[in-house]
């Protein structure tokens, strides 16, 4: 293709997103359109433009009983880059309508962390089939990624990296990366090794390209490097990459070697999907992927449905305790949903900022009983100053004294409830190993609906409402 041509088809492709940089609805309709009318040729034509981000965003767009359909009409454009942009349910499909040999061809183009990726989640006779399609190479580096586990650094990790021995000058380095076409094009640093292949240092691509040919490269390269143990969960490696500002890093296996490394491409990917996980956990909604099948997606919100129908039931039975209170002052049961739920709401606001200090390690052991004393003193503000305005509230429309007093008071020991529960559970679980986000909010609205009610109607009683 000739650079004249280039211009030319970036319009074209520009034409195809909106200002967002979202497919146009009317671009997909006319590609399925034509897959539909059996036109392979013309829904080629159309997708040809687009880059292997936007065709991997087409197949997540198009409905599920489609994605085949459009699979065999654009199958000469769907190579490993489309692949490795796609969402994980919507490769899944599709690896499921290819051959053993197609999904090994694949694999070969990949980055053996993308390659880990695709097959990482097949049964195990289909990769069985893959891998024994693979070269020898490719499949032995497949192989050792498997063995390490999920969402470890082995896992994210890819083995295609620059490595050169510290006695080398900077002009052999650059005579090597000429010289030899196998070596992988995408690295912006290169690790320097001792005998045993353990890294002792790291060159930025930027010092070898300036510095003279005769220097040696144990005298420009930086020393101090962080370097990631193979084990490492992929969410410590996200931290460590936005703690440090790193680009790439060296992975290390338990004698220290320098097996692969991570790239800032694929620690952006991490960031996002953890994120998104601990936010999606807090509510019980699963992995939240609208891709997601709807049998998996039922399945775990009713789970966690099911386990709130159980604190429902067990704050109903605090407010049965106060059966004959409430009988002989009916407003008590108008009023006492309002401080519980105002609960739930500070509770909520709590645990969020908490899950979220936890897991980019803003709290620590150092600092928590900081945090306790903190979040105690904001819940006490929000608690009075809540109280303050539900007791105004209710003495104007209500007129009663004694009971704006009690759901002030109500209000306030709720509030100091959700702060410190909203501190200490998520930090006991996580001081166990479980993760917070995923059973914090069940503990902490159970413990704000109790409260809430058993204050305000235990509080109802003691002052005699309704006597």
């Amino acid at each position: 293709m000739s650079t004249s041509e280039l211009p030319d088809i970036e319009v074209e492709a520009e034409t195809e997103l909106d200002e967002d940089d979202h497919l146009r609805p009317e671009f997909i309709r006319a590609v399925l359109d034509a897959v539909a009318d059996g036109n392979d040729e013309e829904a080629r034509s159309l997708v040809e433009p687009l880059h292997p981000a936007d065709l991997a965003d087409l197949f997540e767009l198009t409905p599920g009983e489609q994605r085949a359909a459009l699979a065999r009409a654009v199958a000469s454009l769907l190579d490993a880059d489309v692949f490795a942009e796609m969402n994980d349910y919507v490769r899944e499909d599709l690896i499921d309508a290819l051959e053993p040999h197609e999904i090994a061809d694949l694999a070969a183009e990949l980055d053996t962390d993308d390659a880990v990726a695709m097959i990482e989640d097949m049964d195990e006779d289909e990769q069985r089939a893959v891998l024994r399609a693979l070269d020898p190479d490719d499949r032995a580096a497949i192989e050792e990624a498997l063995s390490y586990p999920e969402e470890s650094a082995g896992r994210l990790m890819q083995r295609e990296l620059i490595a050169v021995p510290e006695h080398w000058t900077v002009g052999d380095v650059i005579t090597y990366l000429r010289g030899h076409e196998e070596l992988t094009t995408d690295f912006w640093e290169i690790f320097v090794v001792d005998p045993a292949h353990r890294p002792v240092g790291t060159c930025a691509l930027s010092w070898i390209l300036r510095t003279p040919h005769w220097v040696p490269v144990a005298d420009v390269m930086a020393r101090e490097q962080t370097l990631i143990p193979v084990d490492m969960d992929q969410e410590e490696v996200a931290l460590r990459f936005q703690k440090y500002a790193l680009i790439s890093a060296a992975v290390t296996d338990g004698g220290g070697r320098l097996v692969g490394m991570i790239t800032v491409d694929d620690v952006v990917h991490i960031i996002q999907q953890e994120a998104g996980e601990d936010v999606l956990r807090l509510s019980g909604a699963g992995e939240g992927d609208i891709n997601e099948p709807i049998r998996f997606t039922v399945r775990t919100r009713l789970t966690w449905l099911v386990v709130n129908l159980g604190t429902a039931m067990l704050a109903a039975s605090v407010v049965s305790l106060f059966e004959g209170t409430i009988a002989r002052f009916a407003l008590l049961a108008v009023l006492m949903p309002i401080v519980s739920g105002m609960g739930g709401n500070a509770g909520t606001q709590t645990l969020a900022v908490v899950v979220r200090a936890l897991a980019t390690n803003q709290l620590t052991s150092s600092n928590t009983v900081r945090m306790i004393v903190r979040e105690f003193r904001i819940a006490a503000a929000n608690g009075l100053s809540l109280g303050v305005l539900i007791g105004a509230g209710t003495f104007l429309v209500f007129g009663n004294r004694d009971l704006s007093i009690v759901i002030a008071l109500a209000m306030v020991i709720n509030n100091l409830v959700a702060g410190l529960g909203g501190v200490i559970v998520p930090v006991t679980l996580d001081r166990f190993r479980i993760d917070p986000a995923v059973s914090s909010a069940v503990f902490v609205t159970t413990m704000t609906d109790v409260m809430g009610f058993f204050s305000f109607l235990g509080l109802a009683t003691l002052w005699g409402l309704g006597a």
